[in-house]
Parts: structure tokens; sequence; C-alpha cells
């Protein structure tokens, strides 16, 4: 099936996606379009989606604080789309580095009302193409946008990728979109707004029992190491690569130490995080931020071990001699 047919954005950040596709999509009869703004993308998107089409749109982090509106209606609407943050230093205008300082926003507040997005985290450029091809099929089966969180160090990264390496899922057909009366069937309203309380409330809760099935059955992690490891480091996306070289060299220094890495930051693997903290002596967050993935690390553990932090921000990023001297002086800690 068709991979992608529409892409809408302004050119604030990820604009080597921008500069590929606008040469790419004409080839496969798609359509690339260069919005005036970020809230006229996701607007475009919305259009699209609705209409039947897989979409995509991609930012850099302020330009996703202003689709933030337009993704909260595609939820309320129930609108598949692919959504790609790559991640840069804030708050504010910040900077163009590498940052993972959006993970709150990604995986609990990207727009208002109650809502998730499914959230991606790839770590390699293999995985960059892997994962984006499997959020366009998750948005089609759950009717919902899925974002790739990236940071800007994938964005400027180059690694050989394979294509063939995804098995395709089963897509249902779109017989609620907005896609003209060729068939002669009934209208299709295309709508997030619902007057009444109870109804609302119906619509919300039904949208929440297929978030209890997608974390039921989409949840990914990848262990390295863990099995025999006195501290598990937490990290995700260009931060578990530095993590494990640091891992790496831990190991060879005789410190037993293994990397749990989060594929799905929404749903977040809590089972699997909580199993680490039963069997480990300690746990250490690895992240581009002050500290926000740490939470839900905490939230899973439930006490079962002490759970520390190590991080950079502002677009710095850790050394894996830094790393691997905060695992030093945890393992120093734990004798």
């Amino acid at each position: 099936h068709t991979f992608c047919q529409g892409f809408g954005n302004f050119s604030l950040g990820g604009n080597g996606i921008t500069e590929t596709l606008a040469k790419r999509m004409p080839q496969v009869d798609g359509l690339c379009l260069q919005a005036e703004s970020e809230v006229a993308a996701i607007n475009m998107v919305l259009g699209a989606s609705a209409a039947g089409a897989r979409v995509l749109t991609s930012s850099s982090s302020p330009g996703i604080s202003l689709k933030s509106e337009g993704i909260s209606y595609m939820v309320g609407s129930d609108l598949p789309c692919v959504i790609v943050n790559v991640q840069r230093g804030g708050p504010g205008l910040g900077g163009i580095q590498p940052s993972q300082a959006d993970y709150y926003q990604a995986t609990k507040a990207l727009g208002h009302g109650d809502m998730h997005l499914i959230v991606l985290a790839p770590a390699s450029i293999q995985e960059v193409a892997d994962l984006t091809m499997e959020a366009f099929d998750l948005a089609d089966i759950y009717r919902m946008p899925v974002m790739i969180l990236a940071d800007g160090a994938l964005g400027q990264m180059m690694e050989p990728v394979n294509f063939e390496s995804r098995p395709s899922r089963q897509i249902p057909e779109k017989t609620w979109a907005a896609g003209g009366h060729g068939d002669k069937r009934k209208n299709n309203i295309i709508n997030s707004l619902y007057i009444q309380p109870d109804e609302l409330e119906n619509m919300v809760v039904e949208r929440f029992k297929r978030y209890a099935e997608i974390a039921e059955k989409e949840v990914k992690h990848e262990e390295y190491l863990t099995d025999d490891a006195d501290i598990v480091l937490v990290s995700y996306g260009i931060t578990a690569r530095i993590s494990k070289s640091a891992v790496n060299m831990a190991r060879a220094n005789g410190i037993k130490v293994g990397l749990f890495r989060p594929i799905t930051l929404w749903p977040f693997p809590s089972k699997a995080i909580h199993a680490i903290g039963k069997k480990t002596k300690a746990i250490l967050t690895v992240e581009l931020n002050m500290g926000q993935m740490v939470s839900d690390v905490k939230l899973a553990v439930e006490n079962a071990c002490p759970v520390e932090f190590y991080g950079r921000t502002g677009g710095m990023l850790p050394s894996v001699e830094e790393v691997y001297k905060k695992i030093a002086t945890m393992a120093a800690e734990l004798k």
C-alpha cells in the first residue's frame, strides 16, 4: 500500500525532509506543500487526512507548539497522520542543537483535552525509516496521530538504510473518510465538537479504550546486557547510543551495567521497567534535558530500587566518559 500521499510543512527545522520530499513526492503522484505557517501546515494535513490520504508533517520544537491546536483537533476527529519532531534546545527560540526537552510535551500534553499520541523514538537512521513506515500503519489502524520524536543529532546523521526490512500490516479501509460521493454512500462528517456533555464523555471514554488496547499491543523496547546488571541505564534516541558506549566502557572496567531503551515513549514500557527495577540494584536515566522521562521511570519502578538521573541540556551532548563517570560513582556507592 502507499507509504505517504501528502506532506504539508513550514520550513522550521527538519529541512532535509522538506527538500527531499519536494523532489520525491511528485515522482510517486504525491503532493508536497510548503505552507505559510506551522498552523496552516497542520490544518492542511487535517483536511487531507479527513479526505482519506496518508499524510505527514514535520517541524522542530517551537513549530510543534504552533501545531498543537491542530493536533488536538485531529485527535478529537479521530484522524490519522504522522508528525515528525526533530527536537532542538529550548524553551523559547532556544538554539538549533540536539535536545530531548520535548518529552513532556510529546507524551503528556501535545494538545488540549484528554488525549494521547503514539510516540516513537528512533535511535538510528535505519530505525527512523522503519518507525516512520510503521507510524503510518499505526495511525491508520488506531485512527490517531503518531509522532516520530527524533533530535537534531539524528536529523543531521547519515547511515545506510535497508528499506526492505519491514513487514506490512493489515490496514482497515477508510470507510469513514470524506472522500466524495462516487460510491453514493451516506454523508461522512469529520467533527470534534460535541455540545452534549454525555456525548463528549462517551467519545473520550471510547478513545481511551483504544489507548488501553495500544498499551497492551504496541509497546516496544530494547534491552542490552541487563540480565546480570547491577546498574541499568534507561535512555532513548541519540542518548541511548552514548549510553550504550558507556555501558561497554563500564563492562570493560568490571562494572556490571546494562541498557534499557524505550522505543515507544507513549505507550511507555512501564511493566518491563518495573521488572528491571525488581532485579537490579539501581537505575540511571540519561536524557538531553533537566529530567523528564525519569519521572515515568520512577513511576514504573515503584521504589523497587533507587533511580538517579544524568542529563545535559541546551543542545549539549554528554560524552561517553561523562556518563561512565556517573556510572562509576554509583557503582562505588553500591559497594
